[in-house]
């Protein structure tokens, strides 16, 4: 059990996770360094960090893969006019779906992709994400 109380849920770690993803894409920082700032800066221990560090490592291990997979999901938008939020929520989202060590319900990590979309995204995000996502799913099964 995590002592934290302030990550109580898979939710909230994403959420860091999404702010170390967004300040790489932005800025260029490290973003295992940033993530490892975040997380000590919250004393975040246990199974949430290294939750956060398998997302994390798992984007990075597999960025230009997962940047196809959202470029041919998305073929209307090119990646760099994708809004940063939305390119990173996907990248953790696909990337954990398809190479974090452990395994968590499809729908479950596609749902927690919208939540992430409605809380830092804009209005037209969660819809882009679901759109994205369901269409990785479908493709995933047909594979």
């Amino acid at each position: 059990m995590d002592p934290n109380p302030f990550i109580s849920n898979r939710r909230e770690v994403r959420v860091l996770v999404l702010q170390a993803l967004c300040e790489y894409d932005s800025v260029g920082h490290d973003a295992i360094v940033v993530l490892e700032r975040i997380l000590d800066d919250r004393k975040i221990v246990g199974d949430s960090r290294g939750f956060a560090r398998d997302i994390v490592e798992k984007v990075l291990e597999n960025f230009s893969s997962v940047d196809n997979i959202i470029g041919k999901l998305a073929s209307d938008w090119p990646l760099t006019q994708i809004a940063v939020v939305d390119r990173n929520v996907l990248r953790m989202a696909i990337s954990e779906l398809r190479w974090c060590t452990e395994r968590v319900p499809e729908k479950a990590v596609l749902n927690e992709a919208v939540e992430l979309a409605k809380r830092f995204g804009s209005e037209s995000s969660p819809s882009f994400v679901n759109g994205v996502l369901g269409s990785h799913m479908k493709a995933s099964i047909a594979i």
